[in-house]
């Protein structure tokens, strides 16, 4: 089979976990499935990333799309002109789509992924032309593709929910999580913990753009109600996005500066290093379609608070500690009964919960992926 593989939707560095998910699964895709190729369908701002990961393998072709993902609404004019015309030359027999939208038009079978419904539950992550544009789009792709996969049964729920597709056309496919989260490099560790931590001083992570749904600005408030009772630093990494009003003020409320640390993003040896060294990682978000974070931080051996919602009980199991309630004070109030375990509760906490985030590869997510686009190419329309 010959399976096309839309990326046009990949700004490398900005998308966040919709890029883990399609780099992990492609490689893993071309790796376990030998006998049949991946066309890559690249633009011209992401082409390098996949050459970079994919040219060691045979089965891989590359057709570069004349287009900037990272300009939109070119990218969108693309996608529905120009690569149908793509599709049709390469002679494809399914198309995959992995970042919500796909072309109205193919002259093969088509799959596409929805990870979530997040612009309709919280419409303020977007602009209005935005959000009316990616909702028109996303529907339609749902209309016109044979499958949809999508990554919790949470967003299973959403999409039957809102009426895009009813229950025999989705499948969920989870995510995997990267078992280098869980290995040790004493070779590359440095002296000083990441992000400028002082040696030797225990803190606190959150990892996650500055969306609304995210809740950043409630993990500072619990930090703030806690700074005299704890001695940890809070290190956030992420990138500033429509939430961060209320980040900005409420890092304003913490008396002492010092003990905070932010930056856009971390190279990848720096991230899994800074996982592994916290003493807590905090996800306080209260929309996630998967929360990949979180089986992160439960790879690299470290405690868990997050909330009830959306999918994180599907991901986190009971292997994560939840916030009675979504205000600093519960999140508060979680953190402490982490930090108050007895060292033998935490070891056994933390081995639990790497167990569990074992059971979530990427190899599982690559093989389920290929059987629904086969299955997809091989059904009737």
């Amino acid at each position: 089979m010959r399976i096309g593989v839309n990326t046009l939707f990949l700004v490398p560095g900005d998308v966040g976990g919709t890029e883990i998910y399609l780099r992990e699964n492609l490689e893993q895709m071309a790796a376990q499935f030998p006998a049949h190729t991946l066309v890559l369908l690249t633009a011209r701002d992401n082409e390098a990333i996949f050459r970079a990961d994919l040219e060691k393998f045979d089965n891989v072709e590359f057709r570069l799309i004349p287009v900037t993902a990272g300009i939109r609404p070119l990218r969108i004019a693309a996608e529905q002109l120009l690569l149908p015309f793509h599709v049709r030359r390469a002679a494809l027999d399914v198309l995959w789509s992995p970042g919500y939208t796909a072309p109205f038009f193919s002259p093969c079978p088509q799959v596409v992924t929805i990870h979530d419904l997040q612009y309709l539950s919280f419409p303020e992550d977007m602009k209005r032309l935005e959000r009316w544009t990616l909702d028109l789009l996303v529907r339609t792709a749902c209309r016109r593709c044979r499958r949809i996969i999508t990554i919790s049964k949470f967003s299973r729920e959403e999409i039957l929910r809102h009426g895009f597709a009813g229950t025999e056309k989705i499948s969920v496919v989870y995510e995997g999580v990267d078992p280098v989260f869980g290995r040790t490099d004493p070779a590359r560790r440095s002296e000083d913990a990441p992000m400028a931590v002082p040696s030797g001083t225990p803190y606190i992570l959150c990892v996650a753009h500055t969306y609304p749904h995210k809740k950043v600005h409630l993990l500072i408030e619990a930090f703030r109600l806690l700074e005299g009772q704890i001695p940890h630093h809070l290190v956030l990494v992420g990138k500033a996005r429509r939430g961060e009003k209320e980040v900005v003020a409420s890092l304003a409320a913490v008396r002492d500066r010092s003990r905070l640390h932010r930056c856009s993003r971390l190279e990848f040896p720096a991230l899994v290093e800074t996982f592994q060294r916290a003493d807590l990682f905090v996800l306080p978000s209260v929309y996630e379609g998967f929360g990949l974070p979180v089986l992160e931080a439960m790879m690299a051996g470290t405690p868990v608070v997050t909330t009830a919602s959306a999918a994180l009980p599907e991901v986190g199991g009971e292997q994560a500690i939840y916030a009675g309630e979504v205000s600093g004070a519960g999140i508060a109030s979680a953190i402490l009964e982490v930090l108050a375990l007895p060292a033998n509760r935490r070891a056994d906490l933390c081995r639990s919960a790497r167990l569990w985030a074992e059971g979530f590869s990427w190899q599982a997510s690559a093989a389920a992926t290929v059987q629904t686009l086969l299955a997809a190419a091989s059904s009737r329309g």
